[in-house]
């Protein structure tokens, strides 16, 4: 049996392969209501027909602040969630996890989504002040405000209960994401953080507060889920995140009760020079893996069904995500399966699909 079409178990969850699909933003949210629509539905239940073993929305916003672009999807309240159940149960029907992504963007929040225009989006057409550890912009984005240490305090309950809503609508992961250069990746970089209060290095911190009592309300808060946490393992840039910082934010957040770690990096600093090729992160996912014992994501230009099976034959990493391979085929795991010849029962594949599996006979 290949190893990428075997059974794995997220917390307390059996996922029945470890071809996962990446949380990838749409930007279709047209109502700028952080309301999913029939664009939702679509693209996220494609993936579980198509055989994945978990699939993640976009990121969903805790707050209309925290989005990316007015078009971003939300979890701040009981409409977006009750409009996402039954995506999650279509998901789920199909044999897949369901899982959600809970989000704030900080000061890369307001912007435009890609085709309608770049940088932040006037506060007369739509967009909003930003918020981040400190006062310095990302790039050319609008400059954000500082949050004082009492709005700092009040962040993790708004995870949770965002965390809370979602299971509730039927998710059985949520992943709080801490990386791309969105908020909580902004209070743990020293790029970004050099707040001296608890918040940041004062008191003996080491900029991991925010993220450990994220990751403690959210456990707390839905303790029969599953818990991820994406992280940016480097920030590419010196002075940044490096695989050191990255271990330590692994191991606050496993002591915080995180199950599982979805390795990725960058996002923080428009300085950053990437060295793009497959597999370019990989590495991350290794030594978090070797370094903590920790449970982990590859995630990264793993786009080859075989790159894919040598990731975890090789113990790199105990899943693998992809994203523009998805898009390009929201059934990569059928094709993955056959060229692999991964389950001896096809258990990935849809009934009705079994015939494509199967090779003709000739006939004489």
């Amino acid at each position: 049996m290949s190893v990428l079409f075997s059974p794995v178990q997220l917390g307390p969850i059996e996922v029945r392969n470890r071809a996962w699909v990446s949380p990838m933003c749409q930007y279709s949210c047209e109502e700028q209501d952080g309301m999913p629509g029939d664009w939702h539905r679509e693209h996220l239940t494609s993936f579980a027909r198509g055989g994945a073993g978990l699939v993640m929305t976009e990121a969903a916003a805790i707050e209309p602040i925290g989005r990316i672009s007015p078009q971003d999807l939300g979890i701040w309240d009981d409409a977006q969630a009750e409009a996402l159940a039954p995506i999650a149960a279509r998901i789920r029907a199909h044999g897949a996890v369901a899982a959600v992504q809970l989000a704030h963007a900080g000061r890369k929040a307001s912007t435009y989504r890609e085709w309608s225009g770049r940088g932040s989006v006037p506060l007369e057409q739509g967009g909003w002040p930003t918020v981040s550890a400190g006062s310095d912009a990302f790039g050319s984005y609008a400059a954000p405000r500082a949050l004082a240490a009492d709005e700092v305090a009040a962040l993790p309950e708004r995870f949770a209960v965002a965390a809370r809503r979602a299971v509730d609508a039927g998710f059985e992961a949520v992943e709080v994401h801490a990386a791309h250069g969105y908020l909580l990746h902004q209070f743990l970089s020293p790029l970004s953080n050099a707040r001296d209060d608890e918040w940041g290095v004062g008191e003996g911190g080491l900029r991991t507060l925010l993220l450990q009592r994220v990751v403690e309300a959210v456990r707390a808060a839905v303790p029969e889920a599953a818990l991820m946490v994406r992280l940016s393992a480097s920030d590419w840039v010196d002075g940044g995140i490096d695989s050191a910082m990255t271990v330590e934010h692994v191991r606050v957040a496993i002591a915080a009760g995180a199950d599982w770690f979805d390795l990725s990096s960058g996002g923080l600093d428009p300085r950053q020079e990437i060295p793009l090729e497959p597999g370019y992160q990989v590495p991350f996912a290794r030594d978090v893996r070797a370094a903590t014992g920790a449970k982990v994501n590859a995630v990264g230009l793993i786009e080859d069904p075989a790159h894919a099976e040598s990731v975890l034959v090789d113990g790199d990493a105990d899943a693998v995500m992809l994203a523009r391979a998805w898009m390009r085929n929201p059934h990569w795991a059928l094709g993955a399966e056959a060229e692999l010849d991964g389950v001896a029962d096809a258990s990935v594949w849809p009934p009705q699909y079994t015939r494509a599996r199967r090779v003709p006979q000739r006939t004489h």
